[in-house]
């Protein structure tokens, strides 16, 4: 009977050493620590101060920045009448502030360039448009013109890449919703004035029919 008993108690000592003779962190070593944030899958999310705003707003462009000569010709655009796929959107200019930025979209305007290009991004508080390639990577250079104009609803702005004094000559976005991180980091050279429920329903691929910049005068 004493032997009985001393086997019993023999083997109930080596099956609780085959769990608990082990160190908590190495009975522990294959779970995910839940009290420590796991690192982002992308560390600047789409509403980020800095705006990827795109895949590469500023495209690789070897060369001086394009349009660096550009003068003050056009500084009496006051107005652009943007139309999509899905109607008209009127955007007031900003030229006193922006002239550089103003004279090229008018520029481009004039020539037809905008014409059946489309909208490759759209997010909960952006749209943008205006790349010749239609991915976000198409483009040239120009120098970005910062001013204290803060980024509102409505807001006209330039994408760019990461160097803040060289944005994308080609690339425009519009604030559907508060975008006011922006402000002094990206150019704003005018806002929505009619045709806010259009921006709000472009999609991706919605098309740009036509960019018409009209001056202070103009009836149209």
């Amino acid at each position: 009977m004493k032997n009985k008993l001393l086997v019993v108690l023999v083997s109930a000592v080596l099956l609780s050493g085959c769990t608990l003779g082990k160190k908590p962190d190495e009975r522990n070593s294959n779970m995910v620590n839940l009290s420590t944030p796991q690192a982002s899958a992308s560390p600047l999310p789409s509403s980020s101060p800095v705006l990827q705003a795109s895949p590469s707003a500023t495209p690789e462009v070897k060369g001086q920045i394009q349009n660096e000569n550009l003068t003050e010709q056009n500084v009496e655009a006051k107005r652009a009448v943007i139309t999509t796929s899905k109607g008209k959107i009127t955007v007031e200019l900003y030229p006193e502030e922006a002239p550089l930025t103003v004279q090229n979209f008018a520029d481009k305007a004039k020539s037809k360039y905008y014409e059946n290009l489309t909208f490759h991004r759209v997010e909960s508080w952006v749209v943008q448009g205006g790349d010749p390639l239609g991915n976000g990577t198409g483009g040239g250079k120009m120098a970005t013109e910062l001013s204290s104009r803060p980024f509102d609803i409505g807001s006209l702005g330039v994408a760019r890449g990461g160097d803040i004094k060289i944005s994308n000559d080609s690339q425009f976005f519009i604030c559907t919703d508060d975008c006011s991180w922006l402000s002094s980091q990206y150019t704003n050279f005018g806002k929505v004035v009619e045709g806010f429920e259009i921006a709000k329903k472009i999609q991706v691929g919605d098309k740009i029919l036509a960019v018409e910049v009209v001056s202070q005068n103009s009836k149209k």
